[in-house]
């Protein structure tokens, strides 16, 4: 008999706005907090803790805190990598948490000839097994050559990173078949963001939603607690950290979209809230710039909402028709931005031919992603002098 935590996709540092990475880790410290007073046997950690092999510092700092507070109620944790904490040299932070004792990478393999043998890693009576998730689906061809080493009479857990037949839905990408599975008393998942529960195949949700169509879907993340000696063996548990207010407009004038969107939102308690803004629609007039988005996260703000975030993925312009005669076919490009200049009248045009030079300058071998956008912005902005 034997009571764990299966957590999954806790993507620490994921989000890019600062004020979500802060809802993420406060869904992954409660859910620590849970484990802790359930005072569960062990956790188990199917994958993608962190969104990168190479976290930020900052990122590592609060991670560890949490581990060590496990560490010091007595409770160890077994881990495999993710896609998204997986390094194809092998080398990841997770080898870090495992160094200072917070936890354990089950994963332990051995080729025989086609086959690869998965080694457990025994905790008292309980055999643990576990393989990373890759990039782009890899591991599965390896996962359809998996056999178990045996462990008779123990409790079998096999952690897994990847994406079963029974989850892959209509999702254009590779899966594995459920019935390759080697036998195991209980499959930990993770990779796919749901919460799926059938015949001890189990996919405990994301500890909070990783983007924006997961906020809508989802509101809330989650993870698992599993007790065998409890009538409900298999609990899901809600991690509730903010409220979600969904609101969705569909336009095709943008001119008055801000004001039709300060009034949806003046009839809303926002305290607290995080506020999801869904436009949709094609613009017969006016312009995507034309929406005054940083007054209405402004007012947003100032009745209370924790955050806004803005979905405009699926509003688009009517498509601009333009009847250019191309006297100069040698230098289209420079005719096009000249004749279009001519037929709209804009201060904007003076910048467009340097703005275009700006933007066709090419990343330099060895240079960080990072490092070319903040120059690329910064001559932008120099450009636009603001």
């Amino acid at each position: 008999m034997v009571k764990f935590a299966h957590i999954a996709d806790v993507h620490l540092g994921g989000w890019k706005y600062e004020q979500m990475q802060n809802l993420n880790f406060e869904s992954f410290k409660k859910a620590i907090d849970i484990c802790i007073a359930s005072k569960v046997e062990f956790i188990l950690f199917a994958g993608d803790l962190f969104d990168s092999a190479y976290p930020p510092i900052e990122t590592l700092k609060e991670t560890f805190a949490q581990f060590k507070r496990l560490k010091d109620a007595g409770i160890p944790c077994f881990i495999i990598a993710g896609s998204h904490d997986y390094s194809v040299s092998g080398k990841t932070f997770l080898d870090v948490l495992e160094k200072a004792g917070f936890c354990k990478n089950v994963f332990n393999s051995e080729e025989r000839g086609d086959q690869i043998i998965l080694n457990p890693h025994i905790h008292k009576n309980i055999a643990l097994y576990g393989y990373p998730g890759k990039k782009s689906g890899l591991e599965i061809p390896e996962l359809r050559r998996m056999k178990l080493n045996d462990a008779p009479g123990m409790f079998k857990i096999f952690m897994l990173h990847t994406t079963l037949d029974k989850v892959a839905g209509n999702l254009p990408i590779e899966f594995l078949e459920s019935e390759k599975l080697p036998y195991a008393d209980y499959y930990a998942l993770g990779h796919i963001h749901v919460l799926f529960n059938e015949n001890k195949i189990v996919y405990p949700g994301p500890v909070f939603p990783n983007n924006f169509k997961e906020l809508e879907d989802l509101k809330h993340g989650s993870f698992v607690i599993v007790d065998t000696e409890s009538a409900e063996q298999i609990k899901f548990i809600k991690l509730l950290i903010k409220e979600i207010e969904c609101l969705e407009f569909e336009f095709d004038d943008s001119l008055v979209a801000t004001e039709k969107i300060l009034g949806e939102l003046s009839k809303k308690d926002l305290q607290d809230k995080v506020i999801l803004l869904r436009i949709n629609g094609e613009l017969k007039r006016g312009k995507t710039s034309d929406i005054k988005f940083f007054q209405i996260e402004e007012f947003a703000k100032e009745h209370g909402a924790y955050f806004l975030l803005k979905n405009i993925h699926d509003l688009r312009a009517k498509e601009l028709e333009m009847n250019l005669e191309i006297k100069n076919e040698g230098d289209i490009e420079q005719e096009t931005i000249k004749i279009y200049s001519e037929k709209n009248q804009s201060d904007f045009n003076s910048f467009v031919p340097e703005l275009m030079n700006t933007l066709s300058i090419e990343k330099q071998e060895d240079e960080k992603v990072e490092t070319f956008q903040s120059r690329l912005l910064s001559e932008s902005r120099r450009i636009l002098k603001f």
